[in-house]
């Protein structure tokens, strides 16, 4: 199939696409491990005292820092590389709905812009998988995502 077959082919499943879910798991888990993560790994181990972090759903800071912890460090990084994308998207979803919902529900709309962003982001790998270039695509071939 030609260039021009494959823009204006009803499929949805061609070589750009799977491209541009590379760039959506590469851009929003490295940002997310990178801007957030590692801030938090950090912040682990760097205080003095007991851990100071938002419990918005009453599970105790410390045990919110390490459920943070998991889901932008661990969960982003094997985006990264499209392992398990679904499976592993949905804790970095939940955290965004957390951020937004709970964390910064007072906050002025602009500040909700990063997490929404990152939301979406979530919500296409969760629909269509990691695509053909990942992971998840060299063990299963015919499912693809």
């Amino acid at each position: 199939m030609n260039l021009r077959d494959r823009l204006l082919s009803n499929d949805p499943w061609t070589t750009w696409q799977d491209g541009i879910l590379l760039f959506i798991r590469i851009f929003s888990g490295l940002g997310m491990f990178v801007l957030h993560g590692v801030r938090k790994w950090n912040r682990l181990f760097t205080e003095d005292g007991p851990i100071q972090f938002a419990d918005p759903l009453g599970f105790g800071s410390e045990l919110t820092l390490y459920i943070a912890i998991f889901a932008e460090i661990i969960c982003a990084l094997l985006i990264v590389f499209g392992f398990r994308t679904r499976l592993l998207v949905i804790p970095l979803i939940l955290t965004m709905l957390v951020v937004i919902f709970r964390v910064h529900i007072s906050d002025p709309l602009s500040d909700h812009e990063t997490p929404v962003l990152y939301l979406l982001s979530y919500g296409v790998l969760l629909v269509w998988g990691g695509g053909k270039y990942s992971v998840d695509y060299l063990f299963y071939p015919k499912s693809g995502k």
